[in-house]
């Protein structure tokens, strides 16, 4: 599913293309250098934990990686990241539908039972460049 959200720009990236100058720069820290790449997906409510309408990703090389995406519209949006050791384009989850892989969220933030809810790690995306931390775990 997670694939799906990182990979899965439709019609909406191209709808909403160009509409702002806005800029996300996704920082994510825990990351296992040299262990696969690094996806990450930016979705808004709506969209959340679906098919995210942007995403990008970078290979694993140190501690930390920076993905940039570009051509954001102003508003709330939320941010995921995972480490794709195998680099198979998938969250790898065990038989009962735990990560295998780390993961994380925009304000760090995590659920009891399952993911976290859009407005937990909701942030505000204005014009310029907003910087969203992630930590892997």
């Amino acid at each position: 599913m997670f694939s799906r959200l990182v990979f899965g720009c439709t019609l909406f990236c191209a709808l909403t293309a160009g509409a702002s100058a806005a800029t996300v720069e996704v920082r994510v820290s825990g990351v296992m250098a040299g262990k696969g790449k690094i996806n990450v997906a930016l979705c808004d409510k709506e969209r959340f934990l679906k098919q995210c309408g942007y995403s990008g990703s970078a290979p694993a090389k140190g501690t930390d990686t920076v993905i940039t995406l570009k051509d954001i519209p102003a508003g709330s949006w939320a941010v995921m990241a995972y480490q794709d050791e195998n680099e198979n384009n998938e969250l790898d989850r065990s038989f009962i539908g735990i990560p295998k892989e780390n993961y994380g969220f925009s304000r760090d933030a995590r659920g009891k039972f399952g993911p976290p809810g859009f407005e937990d790690a909701a942030i505000e995306v204005k014009e310029g460049t907003t910087v969203a931390p992630v930590k892997l775990k």
